[in-house]
């Protein structure tokens, strides 16, 4: 497998904290990883390196094979890095619509918005993408009338709509409904329908077994355990996730 994005050796300390400690992480071409761990263990901060949020202190971070110095968040997001975070970075007050384009409108060689072209788009999208079927929810409908699952939809939509490579899930299901749960556990399945790689972050245990391809585990910033998720049963995996929060250790 070729992969999309490899950590080599990471490190990160923040005054006297060691948030992370020679850390080996890796995303495969159209895979699912799901990344586990306890607050604390390094995650965000794991996340925010890739994004190029943070530089590491060491270590060496490759996209497709290409070693890249100082990462930026432009630059991460030039390689197909995009980010759906638990606040839903969406604007509430716009449409949805608007918010598909958000910062990256459509125009012609005039400059001029192509405002007939992005509601036609953004329907599209919602009928093929998102799976709406009411003719009540339209491109022109205001994103605070949706419901949580649905604003990760437009996020999730969004981000395979600008040909992202990489999307990072960050707590996706965080204060979501049981039905609102399984809809986006339905769309990061669609990231990897598409093509696309996903690093899948929740505390749910399940949640992030029934989409991962690999699940990797941190804990106190480094890496505990890594396990296909083909290879081993949830019973063993939350076995596992337990030993390393009681022990630190997978031994």
């Amino acid at each position: 497998m070729g992969y999309i994005l490899e950590m080599r050796n990471i490190s990160k300390s923040f005054g006297e904290v060691q948030s992370l400690s020679n850390v080996d992480f890796r995303v495969g071409e159209n895979e699912i990883v799901g990344l586990l761990g306890d607050n604390g263990a390094g995650k965000s901060t794991l996340i925010k390196i890739i994004t190029g949020y943070h530089r590491p202190d060491t270590g060496e971070i490759y996209f497709r094979g290409q070693k890249v110095e100082n990462l930026t968040v432009p630059k991460a997001r030039a390689l197909g890095v995009e980010t759906v975070y638990q606040e839903r970075a969406l604007a509430d007050l716009q449409t949805l619509w608007r918010n598909i384009f958000l910062g990256r409108e459509l125009s012609n060689r005039l400059g001029v918005l192509q405002i007939k072209k992005m509601k036609e788009e953004t329907y599209r999208l919602m009928v093929e993408k998102m799976g709406y079927t009411s003719a009540a929810v339209n491109p022109d409908a205001v994103i605070k009338t949706f419901s949580g699952g649905e604003k990760q939809g437009v996020a999730i939509t969004r981000a395979l709509y600008f040909h992202a490579d990489l999307i990072i899930l960050d707590e996706p299901t965080m204060g979501l409904s049981l039905q609102e749960t399984r809809k986006l556990l339905d769309f990061v399945r669609d990231i990897k329908a598409a093509g696309k790689s996903a690093i899948f972050i929740d505390h749910n245990v399940f949640h992030v077994y029934s989409v991962a391809d690999r699940v990797v585990v941190l804990d106190r910033g480094r890496v505990a355990g890594e396990f296909q998720t083909k290879d081993i049963t949830l019973d063993d995996l939350m076995e596992k996730m337990y030993r390393v929060a009681q022990t630190g250790s997978l031994d």
